[in-house]
């Protein structure tokens, strides 16, 4: 037996707090409703979609947060961010990123994101890339989002760089991965002794 429209209201408000980052169609999914039905109950509790819960969260722990590159720079939308540990973005995939023939997204927007992820996450006023291993591990089509995380390599070397390694990801299957090794200002990471 279906819950029901106030209890369903209810757990949806939960499951919303629990996880922002749900869709309508995997709502509707779970609640055994149509996604329509998701959108008015959300309009009802006044729970704003995906992208705006996504903007919100990500301007709560982004904004003060990244240091090499102002926000309005960053391909996709960070949502998540520990400098120098780890960071985490989306990109949804547009009709503008695609080929027309085929649908597929252009390379240059999956190295964007990738790339500008890899600057974000470090802790310092200037982080440069200054060289990248990159594999493209399956296609993105249309209307797929790309969820990419990144996460920081340490390397003591003299030149004081950094490797972020980057895994891109589309329905948990790996979509792009690469390897950056970054020029950062400081000499010492947080953390390292010289």
């Amino acid at each position: 037996m279906r819950p029901s429209k106030k209890e369903r209201q209810k757990l949806l408000r939960s499951t919303i707090e629990d996880n922002p980052f749900i869709t309508d169609e995997e709502l509707a999914e779970h609640f055994s409703v149509s996604v329509q039905t998701i959108r008015l109950d959300r309009m009802e509790l006044a729970i704003p979609e995906l992208r705006e819960r996504i903007k919100t969260v990500a301007v709560k722990h982004v904004e003060d947060e990244v240091k090499s590159l102002p926000i309005d720079e960053v391909i996709g939308e960070i949502i998540d961010i520990q400098l120098d540990q780890t960071a985490i973005s989306i990109f949804d995939v547009k009709e503008e990123h695609v080929f027309i023939r085929n649908s597929i997204t252009r390379g240059h927007h999956l190295f964007a994101q990738a790339n500008s992820l890899a600057v974000a996450v470090i802790n310092d006023d200037l982080a440069l890339t200054v060289k990248v291993n990159i594999h493209f591990m399956r296609p993105v089509k249309n209307g797929e989002r790309v969820v990419a995380k990144a996460k920081v390599r340490k390397q003591h070397d003299v030149q004081g760089r950094t490797i972020v390694d980057v895994l891109s990801y589309v329905d948990q299957e790996l979509a792009f991965k690469g390897e950056f090794e970054m020029y950062r200002s400081s000499q010492t990471v947080e953390g390292e002794k010289e």
